[in-house]
């Protein structure tokens, strides 16, 4: 494994890059590894004058969680945070490698298996278990995205900074889910070096929530967060986001139109199941991610002062 003090030598090297390193060593990945610690710029939060704030990618998770600033900008980053893994994973994994994990797709990660992931040209969950698989289809590969730091940016709106590249959306490193060999769309050579968090909204309270099989070190089933703003009884700003249901991390305009619309909380929830349509072996995902959706909207709702659910 190589250390480099330089992002462009970096670039220029081949394999796989190490930060965290928690997902190379479960998918026992071969290498060779290129370590980017040490390199410059790439840790630590920078706030701005105007409130705004950037992310290295080699900050851990640990320090996002533990940033009592960042607890009261963006809440619904700090929480999902705090929720993430163990405290002893969340005091190496990185931001960076959070967002660019591989899938835990059970048939990509068994050599006895062949999928779209490694090279094949079929998805075998889909005729498989399909347990934990995506109830939103947006491609032909139902793994469902692993970033919960993901669906945290994208409800914040956040960008990335990529070497080389102006910033783009969160979104847009993902894509829609249609090319079923990525779990993101950055290429070779390309690295992610720190994520833009635009200023905070006035008023803003928010709800982080992930239902799980287990109360720790879980990956979440559903997840999701939300962001409100309210006033005089009503809502007046929603963003709300959701993950462990599609190839990848999703926002749900429906569901805050309505809620900007004046619908009760319950109503709005509903709508998170329009696009759903499940296998056979995983239609309660439909049922958890309703559920999540009105635990995080009634908890943010709480806090902002709004009506609860009708």
């Amino acid at each position: 494994m190589t250390a480099l003090t330089d992002i462009g030598e970096a670039v220029r090297r081949a394999g796989e890059l190490r930060a965290g390193g928690t997902d190379l060593m479960t998918r026992r990945a071969a290498g060779p590894y290129v370590d980017l610690h040490g390199l410059p710029g790439m840790s630590g939060l920078t706030w701005r004058p105007d409130g705004s704030a950037r992310i290295g990618a080699l900050t851990t998770v640990a320090e996002l969680a533990g940033d009592a600033r960042l607890r009261a900008a963006h809440p619904s980053l700090a929480l999902t945070a705090a929720a993430l893994a163990t405290p002893q994973i969340r005091a190496v994994a990185t931001v960076g490698g959070n967002l660019l994990q591989r899938n835990r797709c059970w048939y990509y990660r068994n050599p006895s298996f062949s999928c779209h992931q490694d090279g094949g040209d079929s998805c075998p969950a889909r005729a498989g278990l399909t347990l934990y698989s995506a109830v939103i289809e947006t491609g032909p590969c139902v793994a469902p995205h692993p970033s919960s730091l993901a669906m945290a940016l994208l409800g914040c709106q956040a960008s990335v900074e990529v070497h080389g590249r102006s910033p783009l959306p969160v979104g847009e490193l993902y894509g829609d889910g249609s090319d079923p060999t990525r779990d993101h769309l950055l290429g070779p050579g390309e690295i992610l070096v720190g994520i833009d968090l635009p200023p905070p909204v006035p008023g803003e309270r928010a709800a982080y929530h992930r239902a799980t099989g287990r109360s720790e070190a879980e990956w979440p089933l559903v997840e999701a967060v939300a962001r409100l703003v309210s006033e005089n009884g009503g809502i007046t700003f929603a963003r709300v986001a959701v993950g462990g249901v599609a190839r990848t991390p999703l926002r749900l305009p429906e569901v805050e139109e309505a809620l900007l619309a004046g619908e009760p909380l319950d109503r709005a929830a509903a709508l998170a199941a329009a696009r759903c349509a499940p296998a056979a072996g995983n239609g309660y995902k439909v049922t958890l991610l309703t559920g999540t959706v009105l635990e995080v909207l009634e908890r943010a709702a709480e806090v902002a002062g709004s009506v609860p659910a009708g």
